[in-house]
This record gives C-alpha cells, structure tokens and sequence, in this order.
C-alpha cells in the first residue's frame, strides 16, 4: 500500500481542490467503484477502499469521513457521468413529461447494469444522517438538474416555478422509490416504467400555458 506525505495538507471540504489532490480522489471513488461491483455495500470496507486506491488510511479519511460519506459520493460521481452522457445524446420525446420519463428511465436502465454498485449507493443514501447532508444535498441538485433539462421549454425564461419544483421533487422521489423497488425484485420492469411516467405526468400539470 503507497503511503501519502502529506494527509494534512487537504483544503476543508469546501475548498477547492488542487490537480493532484482532485486525482487522488477520483482515484479513491474508482477503488470504491471496483469493490462494489464485487460484492456491494459490504464489500466497500475503508481499509481495503485505501488500499486499492494506493493511498494511507488516514488521507482516505480526510476526503471521506466515513464510508456512507464516500458511498455518496459515488453516487454523485455516477450521476455527474450520467447528466455528461443525456446532454450528448439529449431525450427526444414530445413533450415535457415524456422527456423526463426518458431520461428517467435511461437513468434506471443505467443503474440497473451494476446491481451491486447500485445496492452500495443507495444504501448509504438511506443511511445517509445529518452528517451527511452536503453530499446528499449534492445528489439531491445533480438529480434536480437532470429533470429540468429534460423538461426543456417547458421551463421558462426566468426558470421553474414553485409549483413545477415541487412536481420534480414528487417525480425524482418516485423515480427513486421505483429504482430500489426494482433492484430488489418487488416491481417488475414494466411496472418502474408506469409509475415513472404517471409521476411524470405532473410535470404537465404544472407547466404554465
């Protein structure tokens, strides 16, 4: 296991990261990414986190206070890549609420192709306490994000309205109940399909006209 010289030269977390210390931390999430495709959540222990990755134990802390922290994190990571992909090949439905059930679904389908890695992800999000609301709330804006660039026009020129971000937020939790649901084996493909686009029928409701 490689050792780091300098743990304690980490910026706070708000802070922004140098070059190397950025490449150091995608290189802690890519060790977690591995471990959780062998076996999930339980298969993401710390020590074996800092040894994939090559760093000490100690600077694995310092960019991640405990395993929930890091498992989020992932899950942020993932959903950054996911957004980077939609914008290269954007939904094409016809209108708002087909264009999110799109991507959410895509998003589904995405997820669903590491079952284990999802399993790690998303429970730690349901783990997630007070602790760790940065990182949550980072999850919660990326996924915001995703929905209103589907939505398109449907948007207006000074940006979504109470009622339209309260409809996103049923949509996303719905989408998220669905996913999980299904990973588990509780619901049936097609049934995370109809629920993902009834919830996403709200987002007609709530489109001015």
């Amino acid at each position: 296991m490689t050792t780091d010289a300098d743990p304690a030269s980490l910026p706070a977390p708000s802070a922004a990261l140098t070059e190397r210390q950025e490449a150091r931390r995608r290189s802690i999430l890519c060790a977690a990414v591995r471990l959780a495709r062998r076996g999930g959540f339980d298969a993401v222990q710390m020590r074996e986190v800092a040894e994939e990755a090559g760093v000490a134990l100690g600077t694995l802390y310092r960019y991640f206070p405990s395993k929930v922290h890091l498992l989020v994190a992932t899950l942020r990571d993932q959903l950054e890549q996911l957004h980077a992909a939609l914008r290269e090949r954007p939904p094409s439905g016809a209108d708002a609420a087909e264009r999110v059930g799109e991507t959410l679904l895509r998003a589904c389908h995405r997820i669903q192709r590491d079952p284990y890695l999802a399993d790690a992800m998303f429970r730690a999000l349901t783990f997630a306490d007070r602790g760790v609301s940065d990182e949550v709330a980072s999850v919660s804006r990326r996924m915001t994000a995703i929905v209103l660039e589907a939505m398109g026009p449907a948007v207006g020129p000074h940006g979504p309205t109470p009622q339209q971000l309260s409809a996103v937020r049923v949509v996303v939790h719905t989408w998220h109940a669905a996913l999980i649901s299904g990973l588990a084996g509780r619901t049936s493909g097609a049934e995370v399909r109809a629920d993902v686009m009834t919830a996403c029928r709200l987002i007609e409701l709530t489109t001015p006209r």
